[in-house]
């Protein structure tokens, strides 16, 4: 066996008794390992594990192979599925197809078979012992949008309803700002300062200005809400929002990481109301080069509450008279901020900043809630002018705290690691791309390529990827994306912790209070428990969204069923491939369903290439797929190709085998058939609902 020292990180399961080890912190950059059966140490999909890495795996060379030593934590505390009743015993079946298999409940559960349900594990079971959980909480019968939605919040741990102490405290502040809370604060009620968001948003926290000061140059402002003022370290309210993280969204609602008095009431910058705020003031010359910055607290009054709709209108040639009229006032100031915008955009692509392909999905649901259409939006011009500005302010600020050695959450974002870097060049080689490294602006003359091509937003996928994933960090690393030495998340404290952080270390800054050495290290402490805290409730937040969506999607989809529609290949799997729509919307072609042939799949290259005739299916082509079946309970949306529409493919999940000790039998083996789709390991990239994601 080898001798390697332990690494500590993270077990991917399969659900057939294989998996994979994700190496966290600096050993992530040597890339995954394989799991072989047998070495998994009974790890479930999710645990954090110590691994051994023992060589080259036989069968693969190439493939590192890795033996889990110990289970550090398990990751499946709670498990959402369905029950099932089998020998006068309850079972749940878990909806994650990568755990191990089913758990049993113990006696004396009240829950009906078919319903939707989550367990809490008591055993992990063993080689002779199926796992045994208590019920938990029920959902109500399986199959059916609503319950799978309120599964899987479960299952995130997002909670909807807050707890009667914060409530308590969200209902005792004041919906009017007071008179003592003006002292030291920059008065800019006069200025003209205005809000662009969504039309059915509540929660606004940024609003911006831009004047020209004596010498010609622009003195943009980002003024954003001092939720620091309302939710103090220590308070209900603040355990909570630490807790919770983030806001949540998806369809037509919101999961908010504040109660609504404060969401959406005394903290959002609501016009023509007095509104505290932080400031961040940054003069610029005509090429968006910073020449200084101002950050201060601040109380502003809301001009105007711009949509994102109204302002691209305004913006764009031949603007309705009326509208132009109702906006006469400021649309010389917007006219303004879209020319700055665009040096600004200008400056950050000329420095590596990433352009990657930007569009949304958006859900639009009935008055039941119910899914009607979905469609897919790019970005306007304000939609952009207003995350240029939003990136500008999140640089400024977290350079002006690393300058000050002042502790912070950065939001920080690594280059792609070589096992990504590899793994990408493959992939863009059969669409006849090369890629000598992983730098900036190679990354961007892939995607400069496509441009405007039916490829684009395939390639844009595949490059979004390849990179690390973003994550939260007391230690400014930089971000990669948008080529920023210094990036933190300032801009949306009502719905992100480490903004609050953020605004919390600035007013420090200007406490004399502040400034020991004690409160200092406790301040910094404070910053890493954050930043670990954020960057996990993101993932989760993230997750639940993802997941929630495809149910929406499914609801929708079952609607269409028998429809024709122009797809492109999102996914290439060894059991099929995925194909998304234009709006969204994704689905298996099963491989069992492709045109009479035995289909031979390249990993490396995802692709899959028919033996005989030699067609080939690769990421990113486009096709026509055919909606053959439909699940809201689960999400699951099945496509064909035309005329192959009663080809076999996946059959919908049946009662599978329970493992039951019988009476003179030998001991249960506690084994169930794997329900994975197979050793996939896709990489689904969540859409942003509110601006400044990155």
């Amino acid at each position: 066996m080898d001798n390697s020292s332990p690494i500590t990180g993270r077990f991917q399961g399969s659900g057939k008794g294989f998996g994979f080890f994700i190496p966290e912190g600096s050993a992530a950059k040597a890339g995954d390992y394989f799991v072989p059966p047998g070495d998994t140490a009974g790890a479930w999909d999710g645990d954090t594990v110590e691994a051994v890495p023992t060589g080259e795996d036989p069968r693969r060379p190439g493939r590192p192979c890795a033996k889990v030593k110990r289970i550090l934590q398990r990751g499946n505390e709670l498990v959402t599925g369905v029950i099932l009743k089998a020998d006068r015993a309850l079972w749940l079946r878990p909806d994650n197809e990568r755990l191990p298999g089913l758990i049993k409940l113990s006696r004396g559960a009240h829950v009906q078979a078919g319903e939707k349900a989550a367990v809490t594990v008591t055993s992990y079971g063993s080689s002779l012992l199926p796992p045994l959980g208590t019920l938990k909480k029920t959902f109500g019968p399986a199959g059916s949008r609503q319950a799978s939605t309120e599964a899987i919040l479960c299952q995130q741990g997002i909670e909807r309803a807050f707890p009667d102490p914060v409530l308590a405290e969200a209902a005792a502040v004041r919906q009017q700002v007071s008179a003592a809370a003006l002292q030291d604060r920059r008065d800019l009620r006069e200025k003209t300062v205005i809000t662009i968001d969504g039309a059915s948003s509540k929660d606004l926290d940024d609003a911006v200005s831009l004047e020209r000061d004596e010498a010609g140059n622009w003195v943009l402002g980002v003024h954003i809400a001092d939720v620091s003022h309302y939710v103090t370290p220590g308070s209900a309210l603040d355990e909570e929002a630490f807790a919770r993280g983030t806001s949540v969204y998806f369809a037509d609602q919101v999961i908010p990481m504040l109660p609504v008095e404060l969401s959406n009431g005394i903290c959002s910058l609501n016009p023509g109301v007095d509104r505290l705020t932080l400031s961040c003031f940054m003069t610029m010359d005509k090429t968006g080069a910073i020449l200084g910055h101002d950050i201060v607290p601040s109380v502003i009054r809301s001009t105007e509450r711009m949509t994102y709709s109204d302002c691209n209108a305004l913006l764009a040639p031949g603007c309705d008279e009326a509208l132009t009229q109702r906006y006469q006032n400021i649309l010389p100031m917007l006219r303004d901020m879209a020319q700055l915008a665009k040096a600004l955009e200008k400056r950050r692509r000329n420095r590596g900043g990433l352009e990657l392909e930007s569009r949304e999905s958006y859900i639009l649901c009935d008055e039941n809630g119910s899914p009607v259409e979905v469609v897919s939006r790019s970005q306007g011009v304000s939609e952009k002018l207003i995350e240029d500005f939003m990136l500008a302010a999140n640089e400024t600020v977290a350079r002006h705290l690393f300058d000050l050695k002042s502790p912070a959450v950065y939001r920080v974002h690594e280059k792609p690691s070589l096992e990504k870097t590899e793994n990408l060049k493959a992939m863009l080689a059969p669409l006849g791309l090369s890629l000598r490294q992983a730098d900036n602006f190679s990354l961007q003359k892939v995607l400069d390529a496509v441009k405007d091509k039916p490829q684009a937003p395939a390639v844009s996928m595949m490059v979004l990827r390849s990179l690390m994933k973003a994550r939260y960090a007391s230690e400014n690393l930089g971000h990669f994306g948008l080529a920023a030495p210094y990036y933190c998340h300032f801009t949306s404290p009502i719905r992100r912790y480490p903004d609050l952080m953020i605004h919390r270390c600035l007013h420090a800054l200007w406490s004399k209070q502040e400034h020991s050495a004690p409160r200092a290290r406790r301040r910094a402490a404070a910053c890493d428990r954050a930043a670990v805290q954020s960057s996990q409730r993101e993932i989760a937040a993230q997750t639940a969204e993802r997941d929630i969506e495809k149910l929406y999607f499914a609801e929708y989809m079952h609607a269409h069923i028998g429809e024709h529609f122009p797809a492109a290949v999102s996914g290439v799997t060894r059991f099929g491939l995925f194909a998304a729509l234009g709006n969204g919307v994704e689905g298996l072609i099963p491989v069992e369903s492709l045109p009479d042939d035995h289909y031979l799949y390249d990993e490396t290259h995802m692709t899959l290439t028919g033996e005989r005739t030699g067609r080939v299916y690769s990421f990113g082509m486009a096709l026509e797929a055919v909606c053959v079946h439909a699940d809201p309970g689960t999400g699951r949306v099945d496509f064909r190709l035309p005329g192959r529409e009663n080809a076999p493919g996946r059959e919908p999940q049946g009662l599978p085998k329970v493992p039951v000790r019988r009476k003179g039998e030998g001991k249960a083996t506690g084994k169930a058939p794997g329900k994975s789709r197979g050793n996939h390991r896709a990489m689904h990239v969540p859409k942003g609902r509110k601006k400044g994601k990155r």
